[in-house]
Order: C-alpha cells, then sequence, then structure tokens
C-alpha cells in the first residue's frame, strides 16, 4: 500500500503480503495469526459497524482519516481507521529477508538527512525504545529531509501533513508472545532480518 491506495467502503481485511510462517523466527506464526487474525481484523470489523449509515460510509479510509483527525467526537471512528491503515502500513514494511542496505536513491536521501545509514538506525531503534507505552515509529520524508518521528496510539504521519515510509508496530500485541518486553531485541531483529527497504524506496518514488 502506498500513500495514494483507495480502499473504498465497506472495508475489508487486506491480505498478509506474505503467509503467515515467512517471517519466522523473528516474528512467528503464532503471533501473526493474534496480531493479523485478531486484532488487525477487530480494527475493520470495528470501523464497518461504527461508519454504517454514516457520512463516512461510502468513502475512502484515506479520506475517512483526514476527516476524522483531531475531532474528539470521531476518535472512534478515526482510530480504527488509522489502526487499519497503520498495520496495512506495517505488514508491507517486513518481507522475508529483508533487512540489508535500501537502494541507492534511498541511500543517498539517509546520508544526506542522517550522516549514514548507521545514525538513521540507531535513530529508529531510539524511537521504539523510548516510545511510551503503545504506538509506532515511522522513517518519514517531511518536507525535502527524511526523519524519524514516533506517535502514540494510533496516530499516524499523514494527519501531520508527513509522508511515510515505512513503520514499525511497537505495541505489545506486536512482539509479547515472541519477546515479552524485550521491545529493543524485538526491533533489532526487524531492522537486521525483515525490514524491507525496497517498499520505503517505493513510497519516496511515489
Amino acid at each position: 500500500m502506498t500513500n495514494n491506495d483507495k480502499n473504498t467502503s465497506p472495508h475489508m481485511l487486506p491480505p498478509l503480503p506474505y503467509e503467515d510462517n515467512e517471517l519466522a523466527p523473528v516474528i512467528s506464526a503464532k503471533t501473526i495469526g493474534f496480531h493479523y487474525g485478531k486484532h488487525h481484523r477487530g480494527y475493520v470489523d470495528t470501523l464497518n459497524g461504527l461508519i454504517k449509515g454514516t457520512e463516512f460510509s461510502d468513502i475512502s479510509l484515506e479520506e475517512i482519516i483526514s476527516s476524522t483527525a483531531g475531532r474528539p467526537e470521531r476518535s472512534a471512528i478515526f482510530n480504527n481507521a488509522a489502526q487499519i491503515w497503520n498495520h496495512t502500513f506495517y505488514w508491507q514494511s517486513l518481507r522475508p529477508g529483508g533487512g540489508g542496505k535500501p537502494a541507492p536513491v534511498l541511500m543517498k536521501r539517509i546520508e544526506n538527512s542522517f550522516g549514514d545509514m548507521e545514525a538513521c538506525r540507531k535513530d529508529l531503534l531510539n524511537a521504539a525504545i523510548t516510545q511510551f507505552g503503545n504506538g509506532w515509529v515511522w522513517l518519514v520524508m517531511d518536507g525535502e529531509r527524511l526523519k524519524v518521528v514516533k506517535t502514540g496510539n494510533a496516530e499516524l504521519p499523514m494527519a501531520a501533513g508527513m509522508k511515510a515510509l515505512l513503520t514499525i508496530d511497537v505495541w505489545e500485541h506486536a512482539y509479547y508472545l515472541d519477546y515479552q518486553n524485550r521491545r529493543a531485541d524485538y526491533v533489532n531483529a526487524l531492522l537486521d532480518k525483515l525490514i524491507n527497504w525496497e517498499f520505503a524506496a517505493q513510497n519516496l518514488d511515489s
């Protein structure tokens, strides 16, 4: 999914881009079963119930998010819509056999923005460790530069006018079955073995 993709209501649970055991041993099939099969599906089902018969029933997911962001009276709709978008983006931010180095076009942007790849990696890890409670860590394009941002709960970069390139889910349900409270181990493993730099590069060009 890119930032320009449109999903029309009623919203569907999008398929995973790989089998549920293909991210093992970094993320187990059991974790995928709960995370994707229960949590992600739950956001889809809840959103469809919330928007039925409302002005949000026939617009895209992105339009729902932009229309409800910052509106406390619409927080339930925003939270579920944003979590559908965030999770779909997260699954595509990972791939079997991931990690390694980004494509040259993205690497150049990283070096211009962070100095080198190691500094970018350190910022991603530090953001994940220091995010208090549930949330997300993002590599984003903000104007002409890349930066790492973290968001709490369902918040996402598009609501702040930034373009997401990839994300790491740091809600406990993303890692607790495999890593218990060792969030840093989970994030290090994702960065080393699963992160999908090709997806990030595609989003850079979209």
